[in-house]
């Protein structure tokens, strides 16, 4: 009797393992079709991923003063929550990521937020971004790369704002901070506004204006007097000469301030 039953099963057994085995193939094929979500801290290109709490997000825009008319880029997109904000203020925004993942998470949430027309996203290597179209950078990175960052962030238009969460551009000051609250983490906002070049000698009337530059602080002399308080906001540039206040717009090698108008006559 064991012998005939031996060949049923070893069937019910075959059957058992077929039926695990295609559950098995089912849960996996499950797995691998849910859609991506990131882990806190996984690794990236450059950086590993921490998410930006909303209330930063926020102060960061509201810092950087964003309106509609503005074309934000964000290097580092990571899930899309600064773009996808900056798109609900009605700005134009763009992030650039380096991980497919993310920026396919990234169009997703756009797409469901109902902001797919005004925020896109692109994978790429954040160094290499063409930032040319820009008003407003943002950034969640570290001190490290913003420094291998700001050469190139300091060719762009004057005006142009750059905001970080948190972390700091070496020995280039802020031009303005503000802290999120209520905030446990990641709760900073800094505010560069990229200056104009001004360094070299100027010819004002008979008079040469001769500047050193130092991101967006000025040092100098007028007529060889020293002058004080030089500093630039964007293409607008103040400082004190014999008492006087001076206050000129910057365009290439030509400032223009109120009656006067000064002219670039030598590279620094």
């Amino acid at each position: 009797m064991l012998v005939r039953r031996q060949p049923a099963v070893r069937g019910v057994v075959a059957l058992a393992c077929s039926v695990l085995s295609t559950i098995a193939w089912a849960q996996g094929t499950a797995e691998s079709q849910k859609p991506f979500e990131p882990t806190v801290a996984q690794a990236g290109k450059d950086v590993i991923w921490v998410p930006t709490p909303q209330i930063t997000v926020d102060t960061m825009l509201a810092l950087a003063k964003v309106t509609p008319a503005d074309y934000v880029i964000d290097l580092g997109s990571g899930d899309g929550v600064t773009v996808i904000t900056a798109a609900k203020k009605g700005a134009t925004a763009l992030g650039v990521e380096f991980n497919p993942d993310m920026v396919g998470l990234a169009k997703r949430r756009a797409q469901a937020a109902g902001v797919a027309a005004k925020a896109s996203f692109v994978q790429g290597d954040l160094f290499e971004a063409d930032l040319s179209k820009a008003t407003v950078i943002t950034l969640f990175l570290l001190p490290d790369i913003n420094r291998r960052l700001r050469p190139k962030l300091l060719d762009l238009a004057p005006g142009t704002r750059i905001v970080s969460n948190t972390f700091e551009m070496g020995d280039w000051e802020p031009d303005a901070k503000a802290r999120s609250e209520p905030c446990t983490t990641w709760c900073e906002a800094l505010l560069w506004i990229i200056p104009a070049k001004v360094a070299g000698t100027w010819q004002l009337a008979s008079d040469p204006l001769v500047l050193a530059q130092r991101y967006q602080i000025v040092e100098g002399t007028l007529a060889g007097v020293p002058i004080s308080g030089g500093r630039l906001t964007g293409a607008d540039l103040t400082f004190t000469a014999n008492g006087r206040a001076y206050t000129a717009k910057v365009a290439g090698d030509t400032m223009t301030g109120d009656g006067w108008t000064a002219k670039r006559t030598a590279a620094p």
